[in-house]
């Protein structure tokens, strides 16, 4: 038996992944490590008026949602929220609005301005992540910048894209499906069937214009409505997507830009995948390598043995699913979700070894905590975000996805090729979108960025969710870039790596010095 194809693990970020492995090591709740020192000068409400050279720049139909007036009120962890409006679609303007749900920290010293961020995605939430901006962003950031996150729409916050309820969820998570077969696969296209039109029911019309292109031009009403002349940015993964897809759109109002775990745009969604097979191949590869040069690995023999005991695990697991005590039963798909989750951060690893070691033992359970923890599912069983919902329907809308059986088939021996451990977990995406209510809107292509402002671009060599060529791709096809790239594991490098990266990010955000092209940290 194969298990339902996995979700690409793209809408997962290293600031995710790596809270999630210490919740298992430590015995912490994930919500343990939200908690932000916001630098806060001021927890009054402030009400932002528009500037009007900025309101100036209003594209045409739009001085609604560029003038409008924003309340910033005190919420969590004593940081200001807000509400944003804009257009469910941009070529109705006098339409359908929706609010976004915005967050911000204020400068403590001088304020140079704003930067927004984006963790990654599709389907991951700025606002909790600015909520946790001190683990990731420096102080000295933090200082200078008013750090802002908001929801994308259709996340979370921001009329967020509804499919299943929380029991349904679990048991889409653990489906398994003999893919190899044509009943097989004709059951799952048939569940993924259900899935969309539940989605298509519960979300509305929203669920067609949750695309890229959309949200970056969300953007820019958000630059407008925080009195920022230009945009400063700061994305992870999917973010650098968003970043550059705003880059192509507003080229004279790019400030100073960070895209780090680039995304190539001009990739199609299967050769995403395949990039990502080979990385996370590369990455298990890593892991064993590194758990076998310490005490207490459950592993044993070369990198070559410990890989092949992995997969045997997986077989076995897929074969036989097993019930853990909390009444669950751990399929391969569910299995291979946790084995996936703390790849993303090297520091993550030593939670993999623990729950390696117990399912070798015949314990599932840690597995399926990490696989939870990957998903957003809390211990009580209830989940805490709609990444998954989100991440699917972003997709759609952004890639034609290849439904033809024989055409997945054949991808999916190029993935198993690609990568023997992971390759047919990542395989017939195409399922998801094939009954999908609202057709792609875009065709990868490369991005063009004529702008003035350098943008600095980050890949990782060891980065399994985005391939470090990409990041090379990413900088030719923007231009005016500079290209930094770090030398490690795990997935995105600022706030994780060395000083080499946050020495340069920061001083670029600080004074715009663009590092070194092709600079190797």
């Amino acid at each position: 038996m194969t298990a339902a194809p996995i979700r690409s693990p793209r809408y997962r970020s290293a600031f995710i992944a790596a809270r999630a492995a210490a919740a298992v090591v430590l015995a912490v709740s994930l919500a343990a490590c939200t908690g932000s020192d916001s630098g806060s000068t001021s927890a009054d409400r402030a009400t932002s008026q528009a500037d009007p050279s900025i309101a100036a720049s209003a594209p045409e139909g739009l001085d609604p949602f560029y003038t409008q007036s924003v309340s910033w009120t005190p919420c969590e962890d004593g940081l200001q929220c807000a509400q944003v409006k804009v257009p469910v679609d941009y070529a109705d303007p006098a339409g359908e609005t929706i609010t976004l749900a915005a967050v911000r920290t204020q400068s403590s010293g001088t304020k140079k301005g704003s930067i927004l961020v984006n963790p990654g995605g599709p389907g991951g939430s700025g606002y909790d992540y600015v909520l946790g901006a001190q683990q990731t962003i420096s102080k000295d950031l933090r200082e200078s910048y008013d750090l802002v996150g908001f929801d994308p729409r259709g996340v979370k916050r921001s009329a967020p894209v509804t499919c299943l309820d929380d029991a349904a969820r679990d048991a889409a998570r653990a489906a398994n499906y003999d893919l190899e077969t044509d009943a097989g696969l004709a059951s799952a296209i048939a569940d993924n069937k259900v899935f969309a039109e539940a989605c298509a029911a519960n979300t509305g019309t929203i669920l067609g214009h949750v695309d890229t292109v959309s949200a970056a031009r969300d953007m820019d009403v958000l630059r407008a409505v925080l009195n920022d002349a230009k945009l400063n940015y700061l994305g992870f993964s999917y973010g650098t997507f968003l970043g550059s897809t705003y880059a192509s759109l507003f080229p004279d109002t790019v400030g100073r830009m960070v895209l780090d775990g680039a995304l190539d745009p001009s990739l199609s969604n299967e050769e995403l995948t395949r990039g990502q097979a080979r990385g996370f191949e590369k990455a298990i590869a890593a892991y064993v390598a590194s758990c076998l040069a310490e005490s207490g690995c459950p592993l044993s023999g070369t990198v070559e043995d410990g890989v092949s005991q992995i997969q045997d695990l997986i077989t076995a697991v897929s074969a036989n699913p097993q019930t853990i005590p909390d009444g669950r039963t751990v399929t391969g798909n569910l299995l291979v979700s946790g084995l996936i989750t703390p790849l993303y951060a090297d520091e993550s690893w030593p939670a993999l070894t623990q729950a390696l070691g117990a399912a070798f033992s015949g314990d599932l359970s840690l597995m399926m905590r990490l696989a939870d923890l990957g998903a957003d599912r809390a211990e009580d069983g209830t989940y805490t975000s709609n990444s998954a919902f989100a991440f699917n329907a972003v997709n759609c809308l952004d890639y034609p996805m290849v439904t033809d059986v024989a055409a997945m088939r054949a991808d999916a021996r190029l993935l198993e090729q690609d990568s023997p451990t992971l390759g047919k977990f990542l395989a017939y995406g195409g399922t998801s979108c094939q009954d999908w209510a609202y057709p792609s809107i875009r065709t990868p292509a490369a991005v063009q960025y004529t702008g003035d402002a350098p943008i600095v671009v980050i890949g990782t060599t060891g980065d399994p969710a985005t391939p470090v060529e990409w990041a090379g791709a990413l900088r030719e096809q923007l231009g005016n870039a500079s290209l930094l790239t770090w030398r490690g594991e795990g997935h995105t490098a600022y706030g994780r790596s060395n000083s080499c990266i946050s020495d340069a990010v920061n001083q670029y955000f600080l004074d715009g010095t663009q590092p070194t092209d092709k600079t190797v940290c």
